[in-house]
């Protein structure tokens, strides 16, 4: 396991000029854990994010415009009743009908959706499986099903093992099948899985947090849409932090943003991406480059992203962190990424050796 630098770093932190805010935090307000869905129109983007450091379901904002500026609007009456970290997603169910649905953490997984790309929303519902967090993840298979992923305590007695649990939902994110184990390691605490296929074949790959942080970070692999995984082994140095969310790029490049949590790493507790290929992944290799996107200005408490591929081939990533000194609280915050404009500036930095 790798445990110092590898890679060039890039630092596009202090570029305000490629950032947007969707909700600014006060001193009263902290603005916490975001996660977002792009509409098939390639311009309209959903943000939803928790207010306080997991604490309950708070506003929603939309987009109209790739993420240059943001509107918050109104979010179900019931849903300030759940709690921690909610995520985004749309899915399709057999007969064609599209839904965004929203999951929060507590209680026992809930659940809203919108039939109107998020005009109204049904009543929140809770799917009674327990968890830390709600789905991390959502991926659909060849059949058209969705495989969830989340992560949950090990039980009453073992409450600080983790395990990585999934679901299968058959009609398009309504109803969930009963959730089996899908990721334990005796020596790890695995967590937060970021489902992503293979650029050229039906493999998943997942990334998971490791929360001892005593290492490097968590992958493992399925070549049966998820019905069995590897075993976890340890990712890449440079892939090692919190809550992965991944895209692959025009190229066929996979651009993977996080709380970077890597031994000894320079940008430890800040928000990072890393740029490589699924090959890089797949033989441990170390990758391309990796990116300062923000900085936090409250050590690792910043990260959870959601990102999304627009159609001009740039990069939206948006995420809560702490954005300026002093008293006021975390904030919600987007950041454009153009992978040329990183390629130019990683060929003018100095290699790692």
């Amino acid at each position: 396991m790798q445990t110092t630098p590898n890679l060039p770093l890039i630092d596009i932190s202090q570029d305000r000029s490629l950032h947007s805010i969707v909700a600014r935090g006060t001193e009263e307000i902290y603005q916490g854990h975001p996660t977002t869905v792009l509409l098939p129109d390639g311009r309209t983007i959903y943000a939803v994010w928790s207010i306080g450091h997991g604490g309950p379901a708070g506003p929603m904002a939309r987009s109209d415009d790739e993420g240059r500026t943001w509107t918050q609007i109104d979010t179900p009456k019931d849903w300030t009743s759940t709690v921690n970290c909610p995520s985004i997603y749309r899915m399709v169910d057999p007969q064609g009908t599209a839904r965004l649905f929203i999951f929060s953490a507590q209680p026992g997984m809930s659940q809203t959706y919108s039939e109107d790309e998020g005009q109204t929303w049904a009543p929140v519902r809770s799917l009674g499986m327990p968890c830390v967090m709600a789905f991390s993840s959502v991926i659909r298979r060849r059949d058209g099903s969705y495989l969830g992923m989340y992560h949950r305590r090990a039980g009453d007695v073992d409450r600080d093992i983790l395990q990585v649990w999934q679901t299968i939902s058959k009609d398009g994110g309504l109803t969930w099948g009963t959730p089996a184990l899908a990721a334990v390691r005796q020596d790890c605490n695995p967590c937060e899985p970021c489902v992503f296929r293979a650029p050229d074949s039906g493999q998943f790959c997942c990334l998971m947090r490791e929360n001892t942080h005593t290492g490097c970070s968590l992958m493992m692999f399925s070549d049966n849409e998820g019905d069995t995984w590897t075993d976890p082994v340890y990712t890449p140095w440079g892939l090692s932090g919190d809550r992965h969310a991944a895209k692959y790029t025009d190229d066929g490049r996979l651009f993977v943003c996080f709380r970077d949590m890597a031994p000894n790493s320079p940008t430890r507790g800040h928000f990072v991406a890393w740029v490589g290929t699924y090959e890089d992944i797949v033989q441990n290799r170390p990758g391309q480059y990796r990116v300062k996107l923000l900085h936090s200005f409250a050590g690792n408490d910043c990260g959870y992203p959601g990102l999304e591929r627009l159609p001009d081939d740039s990069l939206l990533t948006t995420t809560y962190i702490k954005y300026d000194d002093g008293p006021t609280k975390h904030s919600v915050v987007s950041v454009r990424i153009r992978m040329p404009e990183l390629d130019a500036l990683a060929a003018k930095s100095a290699p790692v050796t």
